[in-house]
């Protein structure tokens, strides 16, 4: 089974524990968004709107399904920070250039997510667990930029929390139409890179009257 006939498998799988057992089908929900960050090919917006779309069909709960496909993304988010945190950049270059192929990331992705992650500090964890593509790529940096555990987990919880609820009201909205979920987040996202573009702006901005006020005092 090549990674597209698993990732058209999964709404299937998510489908069969929830007419097993609501709970099983929580656990499913858990483990399809662990995958999820750790295979960064498997689209979000596939699981929590299906998760979103049984909470409207009264199958399962709105709270349960959002704290299952948010523990299962901070599960998942901890691999790749571990990963940062002990192989330096150059190896895990030269790494993702090998073998990043078969799980859909390229060194070029991994150059973009340390560049950013320098300029915008640690809250670009926040922020980019809102972009998709960044997701999950940007636990690396935090890794090898040392980022203490307990701030990573905090941020990666908090614009995880926002992206799984906002997939999972999503769901609830489309119902059946839940797969048409990248139509209606459209907007969102275009608004998220509005913010972040406001956000390299500002610091821009910041920089310079920091370092034009430096230069008048002195």
């Amino acid at each position: 089974m090549n990674i597209a006939d698993f990732i058209s498998s999964i709404p299937s799988f998510i489908a069969t524990s929830v007419e097993a057992n609501q709970w099983i089908g929580y656990g499913a929900i858990f483990l399809a968004m662990f995958l999820e960050n750790i295979i960064p090919p498997i689209p979000s917006e596939l699981i929590m709107p299906l998760g979103g779309f049984y909470v409207a069909q009264g199958q399962l709960g709105f709270a349960p399904v959002v704290l299952a496909g948010l523990l299962g993304t901070l599960l998942g988010a901890f691999p790749w920070y571990g990963i940062g945190r002990l192989v330096n950049e150059d190896r895990l270059e030269s790494w993702l250039k090998k073998y990043g192929k078969w799980m859909g990331l390229t060194s070029n992705e991994l150059y973009k997510s340390r560049t950013w992650f320098n300029k915008y500090g640690n809250a670009l964890v926040f922020w980019g667990r809102l972009i998709p593509g960044i997701r999950t790529l940007i636990s690396v940096p935090a890794g090898i930029e040392l980022m203490p555990i307990v701030p990573f987990t905090i941020w990666t919880a908090a614009g995880s929390l926002i992206w799984i609820v906002i997939l999972t009201v999503a769901g609830i909205i489309l119902g059946e139409s839940y797969s048409q979920i990248g139509v209606w987040l459209e907007p969102f996202s275009k608004l998220i890179k509005i913010l972040i573009s406001l956000m390299a702006i500002s610091l821009f901005f910041w920089l310079f009257i920091k370092t034009w006020r430096k230069t008048m005092n002195s």
